[in-house]
């Protein structure tokens, strides 16, 4: 006799680029492993490498791309596996649909002001926005939405990656998506 495991969680993790999302994403999965949870991390930066090799950003592949991601998320919750996405969806509504889509979800604003951001910069994707060679950057040449009632806020400019993932880690479970 076969049994349909548990529907997972999904958290997904938004905020401007660069503000920490995939190093908050990683560290959280790790901590989630420690305690013998089955989680998958969806990052943005490198299922686009796959999903879309040349990205354009127009709104429509946005539109695509995080309906994609909202699809792959299902299919994992549907199967028992815990997912953290990792993805600035940039407007609202991307993520308010993967909310009333998905039974156990919560929204993480990981937030960052835009200065540090721009210091931080790893993809130099906020100079090549000064420059003018980017004018999709969300925060920079974009619009950016920021959750207006986030179940959890992480200030990544004044909290420790640790720090962060503590902060998560006891809404989880708070909120009883973690037992631990």
């Amino acid at each position: 006799m076969t049994t349909t495991p548990a529907p997972g969680f999904v958290l997904w993790l938004t905020g401007l680029p660069s503000s920490g999302k995939s190093t908050l994403a990683q560290a959280l999965a790790g901590r989630l492993r420690a305690g013998g949870i089955v989680v998958q991390v969806l990052d943005s930066d490198e299922l686009r490498k796959v999903l879309t090799p040349e990205p354009t950003y127009t709104t429509e592949e946005r539109d695509w791309f995080y309906a994609t991601l909202l699809f792959i998320a299902g299919l994992l919750v549907k199967n028992g596996v815990n997912v953290v996405i990792a993805a600035t969806a940039s407007r609202r509504r991307y993520r308010e649909r993967a909310r009333s889509r998905l039974p156990q979800f919560a929204e993480i604003f990981v937030y960052c002001p835009p200065a540090v951001c721009r210091e931080r910069d790893p993809k130099g994707l906020w100079e090549q926005a000064a420059q003018g060679e980017i004018d999709s950057l969300p925060g920079a040449g974009a619009p950016y939405e920021p959750p207006l009632t986030p179940e959890v806020q992480v200030d990544t400019s004044e909290l420790t990656v640790a720090e962060g993932v503590d902060l998560i880690w006891r809404w989880l479970q708070v909120n009883r998506f973690v037992n631990l």
